[in-house]
């Protein structure tokens, strides 16, 4: 690169492109969409511009002179094949969730990334609203050692849609979807567990796809974690669920960024970003007795990946995201898979 503007490809402008990528990469300071490969080059100019070259091949793109970072938000089978050629043309890369569509092919990511390559998975979870509380809830001690925890996100989708992550296609279904968030934020939390115990499920009528999925973590010392996803939850089960020695935490709804996104809304320099007015309660024992007490949630702060990912390729900064931590999180998605085809707990190496 002959200057720090780090120039942008995006492969795919669907859903996860056009509401989380774009924004996001549009709004943070030192790097610029230059490319993105699309079949509707009228709906990507209208939307960043008629300055931003539209191929029609996102293995071009992957490969493209005008392109320093590769950014894939393309279908999950797609994944793996865009990254392997992005890398082997030196490009830095980042891949939306999941890594891969197996630990095998993440592991074969991870293996090919050269001394000064960033490789990087969009967990940007880490910076909902919820997880940030819950971690500074964790760090504080007040609840004493956690012995239980429950993490969910659930929607209420009661009729199937007409995409490609719920007609059955390889890659799709709401294990691959959802699985990987929740995942990687017990993972932040609690790091690896022993073994995974899953249940995944079709319930929705005419549904193609898993629409639903509940798994526990078992720890070594003991502790479990829930984890819970449903697209029949009219009325959803709390986010964030922490019980300790000394007393729990509850974080009941969802973090506002992805509402505000895909309301047009974006970041911008100076102003707040990702406020969220609902508390989580915090219910500790003084005295003998139990008192609740509100817990206000620090700002979502989505924009910090990005701007992570941008100082890791000018070696100013870590990885937000490494490979080994995404293919942490594609171990216990296969592990959960294979729980749950033959019913039984799963344990990890």
């Amino acid at each position: 690169m002959e200057t720090t503007t780090i120039r942008v490809g995006l492969a795919g402008f669907g859903y996860a492109g056009q509401t989380f990528h774009a924004p996001l990469l549009r709004t943070t300071p030192g790097l610029r969409i230059a490319a993105v490969s699309s079949r509707d080059p009228a709906r990507v100019h209208a939307a960043l511009g008629g300055d931003v070259t539209v191929l029609d091949d996102a293995r071009a793109l992957a490969a493209h002179d005008g392109v320093d970072l590769l950014v894939i938000a393309s279908p999950n089978a797609t994944h793996a094949d865009l990254a392997r050629t992005a890398l082997a043309a030196r490009k830095h890369v980042v891949v939306d969730k999941p890594f891969a569509l197996d630990a095998a092919a993440a592991r074969d990511l991870a293996r090919l990334v050269r001394p000064g390559q960033v490789l990087s998975v969009f967990h940007n979870r880490r910076w909902d609203s919820s997880t940030l509380a819950a971690q500074a809830m964790l760090a504080s001690g007040r609840l004493g050692a956690v012995r239980r925890a429950a993490l969910h996100f659930d929607r209420f989708r009661p009729q199937p849609r007409a995409r490609w992550r719920e007609d059955g296609s390889a890659g799709g279904g709401i294990w691959l979807d959802l699985g990987p968030h929740l995942i990687d934020e017990a993972l932040l939390y609690f790091g690896m567990p022993l073994a995974i115990q899953a249940d995944i499920e079709t319930l929705r009528p005419g549904a193609r796809a898993d629409d639903g999925f509940s798994a526990r973590l078992r720890y070594a010392d003991g502790l479990r974690v829930d984890l819970g996803a449903s697209m029949l939850a009219a009325a959803p089960r709390p986010r964030v669920v922490l019980h300790g020695l000394r007393g729990s935490y509850v974080k009941q709804g969802l973090d506002p960024q992805e509402d505000a996104l895909k309301a047009g809304r974006l970041p911008q320099e100076g102003a707040r970003w990702g406020v969220d007015a609902d508390d989580g309660v915090a219910t500790i024992e003084q005295d003998g007795a139990l008192r609740a007490t509100a817990v206000p949630c620090p700002d979502g702060a989505y924009p910090e990946y990005y701007r992570r990912v941008r100082d890791a390729i000018l070696g100013k900064g870590p990885n937000p995201v490494p490979p080994e931590q995404a293919l942490a999180v594609m171990r216990l998605l296969d592990a959960g898979r294979l729980s749950a085809q033959e019913r039984r707990e799963v344990a990890l190496d």
